[in-house]
């Protein structure tokens, strides 16, 4: 499989979702990666991009995402950073718990965690919070 290495910034709105999905989408399909991962990654990849623009970046438009998409040795990582000021991702409520099993909201981590093979918080200097997916390519 070819090696792959490209980089989005989209300015911080959700109307950019879409470009920010056909990015990852049409990168991978190029190589010819299984349409089934392709979803995984890119729902998982877009819960993600949306918690930067809502949460990372407060939905301030001045603000940007940075999404970089890097293929190598059948490994899948893509990483979406935000210029907010960070969170403690051990602090986030179980979706599945009672109490939260009723909200609208909460279920991004959750969803992205459960289609991908690792998923990871740093920081990223000059910028803010990065999150990393990581999926796992077969054969």
């Amino acid at each position: 499989m070819k090696e792959l290495k490209r980089e989005l910034i989209i300015p911080n709105s959700q109307n950019n979702l879409a470009e920010a999905d056909d990015f990852i989408e049409s990168n991978l399909e190029t190589l010819g990666v299984d349409k089934s991962l392709i979803a995984d990654i890119a729902i998982s990849a877009t819960e993600l991009i949306n918690n930067a623009i809502l949460h990372g970046n407060g939905g301030d438009t001045s603000k940007q995402v940075k999404i970089r998409l890097e293929v190598e040795n059948k490994t899948v990582i893509v990483e979406i950073v935000d210029q907010g000021k960070g969170f403690d991702p051990t602090i986030i409520p179980d979706p599945l718990a009672e109490e939260n099993l009723l909200k609208e909201v909460g279920r991004g981590i959750f969803i992205a965690r459960s289609l991908v093979d690792e998923l990871r918080f740093d920081r990223e200097p000059g910028w803010g919070t990065k999150a990393s997916i990581t999926k796992y390519l077969p054969g």
